[in-house]
């Protein structure tokens, strides 16, 4: 619920600060990934730095909370090739945030395809990731059924 109101804020310094003094209290991944923050989206600029902030965390659901962010808000008209990036440079054993890692790459695929399926070809991401991504991009409506079949050769 905290979370939830916290996402309402129309002031973006205020959400992002009220977002900051929360993501260390985040110990689930239902609670990190509830909110996408309205004030976020019009104020990519001022985000992307704390977007960097949250990635780098060592606390797993503040770096997926990062991640969710990148994934929601930078893949479409704002989109950067080296946000693809910092994604693939986040790394960790932790199931849930390896999980974010290939969601991100998934969605990447469905929205970015040309740019993102070379990490699949050069196999830039651990294995874990890389067969995960591939099989949550392939279960998606989004992708392509060309596109689906060459991810599927790259398993």
């Amino acid at each position: 619920m905290h979370f939830f109101v916290l996402a309402m804020i129309k002031d973006f310094d205020s959400c992002v600060q009220g977002v900051e003094a929360f993501l260390p209290y985040v110990d689930c991944w239902p609670v990190s990934d509830q909110a996408t923050p309205k004030a976020f989206r019009k104020n990519h600029e001022k985000l992307l730095p704390y977007i960097r902030k949250w990635i780098a965390s060592d606390h797993v659901y503040t770096a997926r909370f990062g991640l969710r962010m990148l994934m929601n808000e930078f893949l479409d008209a704002d989109f950067k090739a080296e946000y693809l990036e910092l994604a693939a440079q986040k790394k960790g054993e932790d199931y849930y945030l390896k999980m974010m890692v290939a969601w991100f790459f998934a969605t990447a695929l469905a929205k970015r395809y040309e740019e993102t399926v070379p990490y699949f070809e050069k196999r830039r991401l651990d294995e874990w990731v890389h067969k995960k991504a591939i099989q949550k991009a392939v279960e998606s409506y989004r992708v392509t059924d060309a596109h689906k079949a060459y991810l599927r050769s790259l398993k």
